[in-house]
C-alpha cells in the first residue's frame, strides 16, 4: 500500500486532542519520520501525546511567540487542528475563543508563509459554520453554498474567519492550504472534562456522543433538548483521520472539503441507539431547547470528497458508538479524574 507521508516530517497543531492524538497516532503508523505537536493542553490531555523519539511534544500556543519560533523550514505538511472547544465556553468567552481559534490562525499562517518546502497545510474547518441555520428539512450542505454572516456562536465565526485566512493566504502567499470541514466527530479517545476548566460545563459535556456514552454505562439519563429532533451528521475519528491524510496527499489548494458521512442523524435516535447498546434502563431525561443554538438541522454532501479526494466514510454509527462506548468503559477511570478536576467549578 502507498503512504505518502512515510519519511515526512509534520506539524500537528492542536496534536493532544482527540482528533490530533488519532491523527499522530495513524501519522507514525504510515512511517513519517517526525511528528512535531504543539498544544496549550487547554482542552486536551498529554497522555495522548506519544512517548516515542519520533513525536517531539512542545507545550503552548501556536500564537506564542517562543513556540513560533521553534518551527523551521523542514515542515513536509502542517495540520492545524487546535480550537477553543466549543460554542457554549465561547459565548462564555469571546476572548478566549479569539485568542484560541482566530488569533492562533493568524500568527501560523504568518509564520510558514514563507516556507518552501511544504506541500500541505491543512485547516480544521467547521461544517456548522456553513450549514442553513434551520429547523425544518435539512438538505446535504455543499462546500460552495453561500454562507450566512449570521452565526450562533463566536466559535462558529472564529472559524469561519480561519477559512478566509485559509483562502487568502493561499492567494496573495502561495501557501498550500486545504480546508477540511468538520461535521460531528465521536469515537474513541475523546475525554470529558480533558483539559482546563474553561467557563462553562461543557468543558466537562463537550459534545454530544461521549456524554451518552458515559452517562449510559454509568446507568443515568441521557438529557435530549427540545424533542430530540435536532440532527447532526456523526463522522467515526477514523474516518476523520482518513479524511485528512486525503486532503494532504491530494487535496486541492484553497479548496474546502467536506468531511462527513452523509447520514442525517436525529439526536432522540442517537440516544436510543446509546441506551440499547449499553442496555441502559433509564429514561431520556427530556430538556428545553438550546436558546443559542438555530442550527437545528445538518448534514453534510459526500459528493465532493467522493469525487475529488476518493474519499467516503467507512465506519457507520452503531459499529462507531460500539467502539466508542468499549473505550469509555475501558477509560472511565481517566474520564472520572478529569470531570472530578472540575467539580469545585460544577457545583457552583
Amino acid at each position: 500500500m502507498d503512504h505518502p507521508f512515510a519519511g515526512q516530517r509534520a506539524l500537528v497543531v492542536g496534536g493532544a486532542g482527540f482528533v490530533g492524538s488519532n491523527l499522530v497516532h495513524e501519522l507514525m503508523d504510515q512511517g513519517a519520520d517526525e511528528i512535531l505537536v504543539v498544544d496549550n493542553l487547554l482542552s486536551s490531555e498529554r497522555a495522548n501525546v506519544l512517548n516515542t523519539p519520533e513525536v517531539t511534544f512542545i507545550e503552548g500556543s501556536i500564537a506564542d511567540d517562543a513556540v513560533l519560533a521553534r518551527l523551521r523550514d523542514d515542515l513536509d505538511y502542517v495540520f492545524h487542528l487546535a480550537t477553543f472547544h466549543g460554542n457554549q465556553n465561547s459565548i462564555h468567552d469571546p476572548l478566549a475563543d479569539h485568542a484560541n481559534n482566530t488569533y492562533t490562525t493568524l500568527r501560523l499562517y504568518e509564520r510558514i508563509k514563507g516556507f518552501r518546502r511544504l506541500k500541505k497545510v491543512v485547516y480544521s474547518g467547521a461544517g456548522c459554520t456553513a450549514a442553513e441555520k434551520t429547523f425544518g428539512p435539512a438538505r446535504p450542505t455543499m462546500e460552495d453554498d453561500p454562507i450566512s454572516l449570521r452565526h450562533d456562536s463566536p466559535y462558529q465565526i472564529s472559524k469561519l474567519i480561519g477559512e478566509m485566512y485559509s483562502y487568502y493566504y493561499a492567494a496573495q502567499h502561495s501557501l498550500p492550504v486545504v480546508v477540511a470541514r468538520f461535521q460531528n466527530v465521536y469515537g474513541p479517545g475523546e475525554i470529558l472534562g480533558a483539559g482546563c476548566w474553561r467557563g462553562t460545563p461543557a468543558t466537562v459535556w463537550r459534545n454530544v456522543t461521549p456524554t451518552f456514552a458515559y452517562l449510559a454505562l454509568k446507568g443515568r439519563p441521557l438529557p435530549v433538548e427540545g424533542r430530540g429532533e435536532a440532527t447532526r451528521d456523526f463522522v467515526y475519528v477514523g474516518d476523520i483521520v482518513s479524511g485528512l491524510l486525503a486532503c494532504a496527499a491530494r487535496g486541492t489548494v484553497g479548496q474546502a472539503y467536506n468531511l462527513a458521512s452523509g447520514v442525517e442523524t436525529p439526536i432522540r435516535d442517537l440516544a436510543h441507539l446509546v441506551n440499547r447498546l449499553t442496555d441502559n434502563p433509564a429514561p431520556i431525561d427530556w430538556r428545553p431547547q438550546r436558546g443559542w443554538d438555530r442550527s437545528g438541522k445538518r448534514f453534510g454532501s459526500t459528493i465532493k470528497t467522493e469525487h475529488k479526494l476518493g474519499f467516503s466514510a467507512q465506519v457507520n454509527l452503531e459499529e462507531g458508538l460500539r467502539r466508542t462506548i468499549a473505550w469509555t468503559r475501558e477509560n472511565i477511570s481517566l474520564i472520572e479524574a478529569c470531570i472530578q478536576r472540575h467539580s469545585m467549578h460544577m457545583a457552583t
